[in-house]
Order: structure tokens, then sequence, then C-alpha cells
């Protein structure tokens, strides 16, 4: 791979991350405040938003860097700050305007991909339950979960029996559906 196809991977890495954040918070606010049970078909539409906000971001970079290309193009003097570019930068600059529009590219094909917006959910609802699983085992060192010991026994309680409901009784859904089909 050149240094233009690393740079898009990476760019690419950063962007799913960022991804995975927005849809996690989106899982967890559902879960907890408006209770809603978690679907990953139901997610697709708000994941393939995500990331075509995203590849909106890496067009308006590419357009930036474009445009500080071109205002660059002859300017031989010496720059003014960090982003008052010159000739010598043009090549930089074109070659972000390509990255940028590479990443842009590749999200909006994970946007329409089924499997890639089917994954980018699974690994926020990991996520989100890593996040809740955290939560109550810092909950249980700290408190033991003796009611009588923790003022906020019924309200976590119920965040409890949500996470079962919305994360743990799917995952186990769907681990037995892979399993039945494996035999």
């Amino acid at each position: 791979m050149g240094k233009t196809a690393d740079a898009i991977a990476e760019g690419l890495i950063i962007a799913t991350a960022a991804a995975r954040l927005v849809v996690r918070n989106h899982i967890l606010v559902d879960a907890i405040s408006n209770d809603t049970p978690f679907s990953t078909e139901a997610l697709k539409p708000f994941a393939r938003e995500t990331l075509e906000a995203l590849a909106v971001e890496q067009d308006v970079a590419a357009e930036r860097a474009k445009h500080d290309w071109r205002r660059a193009f002859g300017r031989q003097s010496d720059p003014g700050g960090t982003h008052d570019y010159r000739g010598r930068d043009t090549g930089n600059l074109r070659r972000r305007a390509r990255q940028y529009r590479g990443v842009a590219k590749e999200l909006r094909q994970r946007a329409e991909d089924d499997d890639a917006l089917a994954a980018l959910i699974e690994d926020a609802r990991d996520a989100a339950w890593g996040d809740v699983a955290a939560n109550l085992d810092q909950r249980l060192i700290v408190e033991g979960m003796r009611p009588e010991n923790d003022p906020d026994y019924e309200l976590m309680r119920f965040a409890r029996m949500q996470s079962i409901r919305l994360i743990d009784l799917p995952r186990l859904a769907a681990h037995q559906r892979r399993a039945s089909h494996q035999h």
C-alpha cells in the first residue's frame, strides 16, 4: 500500500471509532431513557446516517484542502502561520484532499453495506454493554448491591433489568440461533 492508501485506512479506523461511539451512545439512550428494545434492523438507518454524516465531514475537509492548495499555488514567501500554505505545500495538500475523499468514499460504501452496518451496530452494542457491565461491577464492589445499603437500588434495579432484557436476552437468542444453524 502507498502513503495515500495507508492514510485512507488510518482515517477509516478513526472515523469508524467515531461512528461506533455515536451508535453506542444512541443505544444507551434508547435502552435507558426510551425503554426501546434492541434491534439491529431498527438501528441500521441511524448507523447509515452516522456514516454518511462522517463522509460529509471528510468531503468538507477535502474541499478545504483543495481550496488551500489553490491559494498556495505559486506563493513562495515565508508562511505567516500554520495554515498559511505556500507552493511547496501543494503536494501535501493535494494528497490530503485525495485521502479525505478516499475516506468519504469508503464510509459511503459501508453505509450502503448491510453487513458492515450490522458489524458496526454489534461493535457499538458490545461497547454499550461494556459500559453497563463496568458500571455494575463498580457498584458491586462499592456497595455489594445490598438493598439496605443502596439508596439508588430501585433505580439501578430497573437499569439492570433493562440491560438483561435489551442486551443479554437478545445476545443469548442470537447465540442460540447461530449454534442451532451450525449443527
